[in-house]
């Protein structure tokens, strides 16, 4: 199961961090991404990208698995980093040929912009790592049941995005499947889409969207035979704060204060 391993998947393991409690490691992620942003140096930005860094080895996550996790997002991080380069202008002219001019603080601005949106995918993706769908999904319910007493639909939003979550992983594996099937017919892909790369892709994308669309309408009909409604729903794990959940959150809030510094420094 692992050598099928693919973004979205969960990192099965028993390490600090996946013995957190899932709301504490949502709400966790979204303090660690706010001090990312919060970091203004890169100093700052190194200490962030080392406490990252002593996250996934705390999981015991291969590199090459957290590498594998985030690299479908990684495009995300090249497009923002070309929209600094070519956008941001100040400082020293480095580059200059037709309507494209390249400054000394475009070049910073692309590197810093572009090691930040980084840390905040590998952030974002130690969370799907080290926690299940299931849990992902209680946590989230539980977060926003303050809402639901106001009439907020809580458990319609959890059940969606534990759906959207556990899709990702089958998505990717119904492409590759679909592209050896392809390939095995004798068809050629080619990256130019001068050169027959669209009408390529599309003996990709049209039976791939057949095949999701088959699944949703598959999970729809099995909700929908067994009487689904959500309400009063039993937990083999229910969810409960330790100790180890307050002393993640301190080890944060020293850590937003020492990103904080560092950028009076």
């Amino acid at each position: 199961m692992r050598d099928k391993f693919t973004f979205g998947s969960y990192w099965p393991g028993e390490s600090v961090i996946h013995r957190l409690d899932a709301r504490a490691k949502m709400l966790l992620c979204l303090a660690l991404v706010v001090i990312i942003f919060c970091a203004g140096t890169w100093a700052g930005l190194a200490l962030c990208a080392l406490f990252i860094l002593g996250l996934y080895g705390f999981a015991h996550i291969p590199p090459h698995k957290a590498l594998r996790a985030v690299a479908p997002l990684l495009f995300i991080v090249v497009v923002t980093v070309l929209l600094n380069l070519f956008f941001i202008q100040g400082g020293e002219v480095l580059f200059n040929w037709a309507f494209i001019t390249i400054s000394e603080k475009g070049v910073w601005q692309a590197a810093f912009m572009g090691v930040r949106l980084a840390l905040l995918l590998f952030a974002v993706s130690l969370l799907t790592l080290t926690t299940t769908t299931i849990d992902i999904t209680d946590a989230f319910e539980k977060l926003l049941s303050p809402f639901a007493k106001r009439g907020f639909p809580a458990h319609e939003l959890a059940m969606m995005m534990g759906i959207a979550l556990r899709f990702l992983p089958q998505f990717a594996f119904e492409w590759q499947s679909i592209y050896r099937a392809q390939i095995s017919r004798g068809a050629r892909f080619s990256n130019n889409p001068f050169k027959g790369g669209a009408q390529a892709a599309s003996a990709l994308v049209i039976p791939l969207f057949a095949s999701v669309f088959r699944h949703a309408e598959t999970l729809a009909n099995a909700m929908d035979a067994r009487c689904y409604h959500g309400s009063n729903r039993t937990k083999l794990k229910p969810l409960r704060y330790t100790k180890n959940d307050a002393f993640a959150a301190i080890v944060l809030v020293v850590l937003l204060a020492a990103v904080v510094t560092l950028n009076f420094i």
